[in-house]
């Protein structure tokens, strides 16, 4: 008889800010030259380092994507989805209404284009998963799991 070895699962972290102005409006940016979704809207995100906090890997991302300045205490976790992407991903989402700086586009390779959007009023094309995970936001639900 053998017995079947599986290795232990390896899930990759995502952090999403929703940034969120005082009209309560999003900001997304569009992907360009990644690979994945060009010309799709996605929210300003990116991988979890192994050396840093989920709250830090979410301010850090703020910084280097869209240059603004973010205080930890000012982060609220809004939902956290189990995604199929790529095997398995934890993407983490976090409101975020309190920040400094005006946002602005600072990697030019990956975004085109920074946009406002209402959540009544969400771009045609975006990343499907981010879609459905802002809807679970809507509806305060904290966790979802999607495509499985």
């Amino acid at each position: 008889m053998s017995a079947t070895v599986t290795g232990r699962h390896k899930l990759v972290g995502d952090v999403h800010l929703v940034l969120v102005d005082d009209q309560g409006r999003y900001l997304f940016g569009r992907r360009i030259n990644t690979g994945y979704e060009d010309g799709a809207w996605h929210l300003p995100s990116g991988h979890l380092e192994s050396d840093e906090s989920i709250v830090e890997a979410l301010v850090r991302e703020a910084a280097e994507e869209i240059g603004v300045v973010i205080a930890p205490e000012n982060v609220r976790f809004a939902h956290v989805m189990h995604n199929s992407s790529s095997g398995g991903r934890a993407a983490f989402f976090f409101l975020v209404s309190t920040w400094a700086g005006i946002p602005s586009n600072q990697e030019p390779d990956k975004c085109d284009a920074l946009a406002w959007f209402a959540l009544t009023e969400l771009p045609d094309r975006m990343i499907a998963y981010c879609r459905a995970a802002l809807g679970s936001i809507a509806d305060g639900e904290p966790f979802s799991v999607y495509g499985w």
